[in-house]
């Protein structure tokens, strides 16, 4: 079910990012699918839903409608109905900030203010949303209910790997008239290829966070494990399952 943990994160906080095992959907979704947008039956969503809720902790999950942007919520409480955003910070319990990925980068990050009281965060961060700053954004937002960018930790959870990720000369140009330092970020081997976790890691380095945590798990090449939107395209399968990356303030 969580197939991956950051050790560093404290006590305070409960945490973790899940992969494609434990639910009950079937088929192309098997099994732990909580991808609301998806054509899998809703009943199964929800369930699914409720399975990842109950192993954090939590009564329900807080989510967004990811949009590939750069634009990150304060979120005050539950019951939100899934605002367009594709970043979200709280420092109230009980809250369980989700982000649903299949390839894209999901990104967990803790702090905590002066006083020691703690604020979290939740990031969706594809190529659009790392390249127009979510990540930046996050942090700032984080920054500005009163955490102290010292403290403030990130987690890169399961997203799809550079030797998986092939993107034409296009994308290559783009990322190198933003900044050329970028070209670490890639590498030719026939096509270009474009290490994601790499790259959030250097925009959260830049925004001032150091300690970045990558889980090295290719949700590409981890079949039995996630959920990949690349691979459903080259497979020619009718849609995709989401897996679910989630922290929340314990109470």
């Amino acid at each position: 079910m969580i197939i991956y943990q950051n050790k560093d994160f404290s006590e305070n906080v409960s945490h973790g990012f899940f992969g494609r095992q434990g639910g009950v959907s079937r088929g192309i979704f098997e099994s732990l699918n909580v991808g609301q947008g998806s054509i899998d039956e809703k009943a199964n969503v929800k369930e699914n839903r409720l399975i990842v809720a109950q192993a954090i902790g939590a009564k329900e999950l807080t989510s967004l409608y990811q949009i590939h942007s750069a634009d990150c919520l304060y979120i005050k409480g539950a019951g939100q109905d899934r605002p367009k955003a594709d970043a979200m910070v709280t420092d109230k319990p009980d809250l369980a900030l989700t982000i649903l990925t299949a390839d894209c980068a999901p990104v967990l990050f803790e702090g905590q203010k002066a006083d020691g009281s703690t604020v979290i965060g939740a990031a969706h961060a594809g190529w659009g949303g790392a390249f127009k700053g979510v990540l930046d954004n996050t942090v700032a937002k984080m920054i500005e209910i009163g955490a102290e960018i010292e403290t403030i930790k990130a987690s890169i959870g399961p997203c799809i790997g550079q030797n998986s990720y092939e993107v034409g000369d296009e994308y290559y140009d783009r990322f190198l008239e933003q900044d050329k330092k970028n070209a670490i970020y890639f590498k030719k081997v026939d096509k270009w290829h474009f290490d994601l976790p790499k790259y959030c890691q250097g925009r959260l380095s830049k925004a001032g966070v150091k300690a970045v945590d990558i889980s090295g798990i290719d949700t590409y090449e981890e079949d039995a494990k996630c959920f990949s939107y690349r691979r459903k395209t080259h497979k020619n399968e009718e849609d995709y399952g989401r897996q679910a990356s989630v922290i929340m303030i314990k109470a």
